[in-house]
């Protein structure tokens, strides 16, 4: 083979590849998506424009059919007619409010379609005018050439967003005037011809890269998309971590709590009620059967107040206390209702691994008329206390004269938390005797408050407020020393009792803190005796235990006192780190006229000598009782019959005359 021909065989075969690749690459361009997102950006761009198109062909259609009216034959208008009813039918069909809510496959299946229809459509649209210029004056060709023009570049702005069908409009109206222009040969119409070619490569190029535009639009707003729901997902976890409880799926304590500053805050002319609930029985459901069984309850406690009828919502304070929002429409009784339903509720047996749990509720009940959300919580939680104390799932609501209690016992507070406890606590006294020869052998210290000097109040009355304003440790301190003070035991050959709060008995380093306070009075350890009572034994009993080791390695003697009347249990007696016990002042009424009390009496010293663990009863009132005791071997005794509680100087006094 002539290497001429082979040099040339090689230059075609170039061109073609090079052609070949060159299609390859408006193929790919023009190429479309076809995910779901984008299939709704297509049909979404398109709309927005193609029913323009059509409008404007509708119009060229009417220009071009008046311009055209007494020249062209009819069958070339009636052709005209029927482009216009198939762009008016077209226009119709693209209309944002229809193709918009089609389907997906619908909208792809139109999307394909177009790409047939808007080409042959263009075809059509490009024959009729060829056809028109047959006909008519230079003026009306003219016309048809600037309709044609206008036509041609309106479709491939309002086709930007469907690349296939610009490409097949955009050859439907080139090939056919190409054509035409080579066919004349002439070389005006070769210029014409060139000015197509170019024209229209260059409306190609418009296309390619106003569709390469849109895709990296689309796929930036797909990103933005994605990213904004990812943030609207993790704002919303967010969200539930901090206004919902792990454990039940309720209100956590932040978000009921401003729940009810939102209520307090509008001030509506119907307020909501406010309902606290406890759970009575809880820590023994904990202890028994261990802390996944205490969840459990929470959560059916939780569920349980979510489908009672009238809860506006509810949410967890915190261990086992709840707070609930009730309908404002109820009234008095039906609010009261409501909460005897909830307490029913909860007395409904709870199944967890094969066994049934079972707890009472507590409910403190108030109406919201306070302007402040902490004066609305102290009611109701006011109402709570009193529930509690009356037990067996009671049910209180906050009255006036709870009204009158508080703001009574609001005042008594903050006398105490600005009183000089110096000057206001003083003690008294009362002495313990060992009936075998009426010796006074002890005495037990019991503090006094006063807010003016002239009225004291006994340790039940503001025990609790010490605590609430942080000053328990001051009145150890001052109890401890000044009853060394007072007293001189060791001076005396007596025994000092000196009650500790439950709060003391588990504070960290109580037991030095003590032996230091009774040192720097002129005491020693020896001298006391510690009482403690079962309630400072209830939150944390191992604590309580290692706390009392703690005391009785310092020195101090540990009494259980007001042993019997709580919840006492005999191992108590064995397991705890204990010299004496006291009991409490309702058994020794009880045993002169009560066998059952004797019987549990005698069982108690009986397991305390065992144990070699003395015994003490107090509230010995009457003769009977102190010789029902001692027939019962217990010698040592407290209470009215033997002597008021009275100052140190009485109390001394009587050891004197005692002596001699």
């Amino acid at each position: 083979m002539p290497s001429g021909m082979g040099r040339l065989i090689e230059i075609t075969g170039s061109v073609v590849r090079q052609f070949n690749h060159l299609l390859w690459r408006l193929d790919r361009a023009l190429r479309q998506r076809t995910s779901s997102k984008f299939v709704d950006a297509y049909v979404a761009g398109i709309a927005a424009r193609v029913p323009v198109l059509y409008l404007v062909l509708l119009f060229d259609v009417a220009i071009l059919t008046c311009s055209y009216r007494t020249v062209a034959p009819g069958w070339v208008l009636c052709l005209g007619a029927v482009l216009a009813l198939i762009a008016g039918v077209r226009g119709q069909a693209w209309r944002a409010h229809r193709i918009t809510v089609q389907p997906l496959e619908a909208k792809r299946c139109a999307l394909a379609r177009m790409q047939t229809i808007g080409g042959l459509f263009a075809l059509a649209f490009m024959v009729w005018t060829m056809v028109l210029m047959r006909y008519g004056t230079f003026e009306q060709r003219m016309l048809v050439e600037y309709v044609l023009a206008v036509t041609a570049f309106a479709a491939m702005v309002a086709l930007a967003q469907a690349p296939r069908t610009a490409l097949n409009v955009a050859l439907a109206f080139s090939v056919p005037a190409l054509g035409m222009f080579l066919a004349a040969r002439t070389f005006d119409a070769l210029l014409l011809a060139l000015v197509q070619i170019v024209f229209t490569a260059t409306m190609l190029i418009a296309i390619v890269t106003s569709h390469r535009e849109f895709v990296q639009r689309e796929l930036a707003n797909q990103r933005l998309a994605r990213k904004l729901a990812h943030t609207a997902r993790e704002s919303l976890v967010n969200y539930d971590r901090a206004t919902i409880d792990d454990l039940t799926g309720v209100l956590n304590r932040r978000a009921i709590l401003q729940r009810l500053r939102d209520e307090v805050a509008r001030a509506s002319a119907t307020p909501l009620w406010l309902a606290l609930v406890d759970l009575d029985g809880f820590k023994h459901v904990n202890d028994t059967y261990g802390h996944g069984a205490g969840d459990a309850v929470l959560r059916a406690v939780a569920g349980r107040t979510g489908a009672l009828a009238g809860v506006v919502a509810h949410g967890r304070l915190g261990g086992d206390e709840f707070a609930i929002l009730f309908d404002a429409a109820f009234d008095q009784t039906q609010a009261r209702a409501a909460c005897r339903r909830l307490s029913g509720m909860v007395r409904q047996p709870i199944p967890f691994n094969g066994t049934r749990l079972r707890v009472l509720c507590s409910i403190g009940l108030y109406r919201l008329d306070q302007p402040d959300s902490g004066a609305c919580l102290e009611r109701a939680d006011a109402a709570l206390y009193k529930a509690k104390q009356q037990g067996d799932g009671a049910v209180v609501l906050f009255g006036p004269e709870d009204e009158a209690a508080l703001r009574q016992r609001a005042l008594i507070t903050r006398q105490f938390h600005d009183s000089v406890l110096q000057d206001r606590l003083r003690l008294v006294y009362q002495p313990m005797i060992d009936l075998r020869d009426r010796r006074v052998v002890g005495a037990e210290a019991f503090a006094r408050w006063s807010p003016d000097g002239r009225i004291w109040q006994p340790p039940a009355s503001f025990m609790a407020m010490a605590h609430a304003t942080g000053r328990m440790g001051e009145v150890t301190r001052l109890v401890l020393s000044r009853a060394i003070e007072e007293c001189r035991p060791a001076d005396h050959a007596i025994a000092l009792s000196v009650n500790l709060s439950p709060r003391d008995v588990v504070r960290d380093g109580i037991a030095e803190v003590l032996a230091d306070i009774t040192l720097a009075a002129g005491g020693r350890p020896s001298d006391l005796i510690l009482d403690v009572t079962e309630r400072a034994l209830l939150d944390d009993p191992r604590r309580a235990a290692r706390q009392l080791e703690a005391m009785r390695a310092q020195g101090f003697r540990i009494a259980l006192d007001d042993f019997g009347a709580g919840w006492s249990s005999l191992s108590q007696l064995r397991d705890l780190p204990l010299d004496l016990i006291k009991l409490n002042g309702t058994l020794a009424e009880a045993l002169p006229v009560d066998p059952g009390a004797r019987a549990v009496v005698g069982m108690i010293v009986a397991l305390s000598w065992q144990l070699g663990l003395e015994c003490t009863i107090k509230g010995i009132e009457t003769e009977a009782q102190a010789e029902a005791a001692r027939a019962l071997g217990i010698t040592r005794m407290q209470g009215f019959h033997f002597g008021a509680p009275d100052t140190a100087a009485a109390l001394v006094a009587g050891l004197h005359r005692a002596v001699a």
